[in-house]
């Protein structure tokens, strides 16, 4: 009966945590902190640790002195830096206030770094061992630091009296290792490090390349600082994919979850893009304008400018998302633009060709099925030469703006700006501002004489 009833309770309350998680986004500041404080301990911290750093800032600011006190001093100093990092000015001083003198330190060396750098997301708490130590001695000096003063233990890192990082054992091979064995002898010297002023990104690379659960982060003098774990990269990867594909999407990145986002800031970070955007396609209007007396002349081809600029912003969309993506792996650098030029040229040569048969078999089709008003052909003696137009052009476009796609990111790193900023709908723009161009170009050199 016993066993039914605490079945029972657990179920009632994984139900209420659920249902806060659904409601969280509904809540104000002040309804959130009132259903924290409802939940149980454990309920609590499981809630709390599943939050972004922002909401949690927000709950740390809602609750009474004592709760905050307690709450703030069970945090790890890495994730206290970034809640720290998202409170008001006026917040920071009332948090720093609650921690003892050696956490304090702790977290102020944390700040000092940029929030997206390795040195913002090191955990400053790793087991650290002196060369001289034996096996025995290591691992009893492990047992006493990892309840207070350790976050994890996968490896411990071996330090000389300055700090400088000498070497790595992992727990496994101090395990192993005969006890009487000094550190030094077993440790591995072979060491991957993280400069503390890395980006994050660059970081979670380090991550992909090498599969290790955590790895240390050394100052311009080799001295180690903290550690970064497998972990805390989980959040970068899917920050920063995040942030890439609402840039591709032609938004400036969110700082929040979509939900808890302002309108106003979501009005914000869409609208830059769409002015510019739509400002780049009043060029599109100029470029039409430009060839009316062309149009009036053969007013047939009016049907197919849609079709033709469309199919170079398509290519350039693929193309522009396929680099960035590769950019973001670090696939590609920017000494392999060469590579890509001459990849993507063929492929725009290829892709072009495709669109191009089709789009000449539609010429031919529509022209053998179909009368004009008058009850002649649809597109009259020359609906070849109609059809190589076509042909051509959606080859140039599809080219142009494969190439356009590709080589834009490169262009955009170059000059210090993220390549994710080479979003679909700029490239688009731009192919179908050329793509007007092209048309036109071709027409006037296959149509003149007969239509022209």
């Amino acid at each position: 009966m016993t066993g039914q009833l605490d079945d029972s309770t657990i179920y009632e309350a994984r139900v209420a945590l659920d249902d806060l998680r659904d409601a969280w986004s509904l809540l104000d500041p002040e309804e959130r902190a009132e259903a924290f404080r409802s939940l149980k301990a454990a309920e609590a911290e499981e809630f709390f640790e599943s939050l972004s750093a922002l909401d949690q800032a927000q709950i740390v600011l809602g609750l009474p002195d004592i709760e905050r006190k307690l709450w703030v001093r069970s945090m790890a100093p890495d994730d206290l830096a970034d809640v720290v990092q998202a409170l008001p000015d006026e917040g920071r001083a009332s948090v720093l206030a609650l921690l003892d003198e050696p956490t304090r330190k702790e977290l102020v060396a944390l700040l000092a770094y940029e929030e997206d750098e390795a040195g913002g997301l090191m955990n400053t708490r790793y087991g650290r061992l002196r060369p001289e130590m034996s096996v025995d001695e290591a691992i009893t000096y492990l047992r006493k630091q990892t309840p207070e003063r350790v976050e994890s233990i996968y490896y411990a890192y071996v330090l000389d009296q300055q700090s400088q990082l000498l070497g790595v054992v992992s727990f496994r091979q101090l395990i192993m290792a005969k006890g009487s064995a000094k550190v030094a002898e077993v440790m591995t010297m072979d060491l991957v490090t993280v400069p503390d002023e890395m980006d994050q990104e660059a970081v979670s690379r380090l991550f992909a390349q090498h599969s290790y659960l955590s790895l240390p982060v050394v100052d311009a003098q080799g001295r180690m600082k903290g550690v970064v774990t497998a972990d805390d990269i989980v959040d970068v990867v899917r920050e920063e994919a995040t942030e890439d594909i609402q840039k591709i999407g032609g938004s400036a990145a969110l700082e929040a979850p979509y939900l808890e986002v302002r309108f106003l800031d979501m009005i914000k970070a869409r609208a830059v893009w769409l002015v510019v955007l739509f400002l780049g396609s009043m060029l599109t209007i100029s470029a039409i304008r430009t060839f009316e007396g062309q149009l009036a002349k053969a007013s047939v081809l009016t049907a197919f400018i849609a079709m033709i600029i469309s199919s170079g912003g398509n290519c350039g969309s693929q193309a522009s998302t396929l680099v960035i993506r590769a950019m973001a792996l670090g696939e590609l650098k920017m000494r392999d633009w060469w590579r890509v030029f001459v990849r993507e040229a063929s492929a725009g040569l290829v892709l072009g060709g495709i669109l191009a048969a089709l789009g000449m078999l539609r010429v031919v089709i529509w022209h053998h099925s179909f009368e004009d008003s008058s009850g002649e052909p649809f597109y009259g003696d020359h609906y070849i030469l109609i059809g190589l137009t076509v042909a051509g052009s959606v080859i140039g476009v599809a080219l142009w703006g494969t190439l356009v796609g590709a080589l834009l990111p490169f262009f955009l790193k170059r000059v210090g700006l993220d390549p994710a900023s080479a979003s679909a709908p700029l490239v688009a723009t731009l192919s179908d501002v050329t793509g007007i161009l092209i048309f036109f170009s071709v027409a006037s050199t296959v149509l003149s004489g007969t239509l022209l």
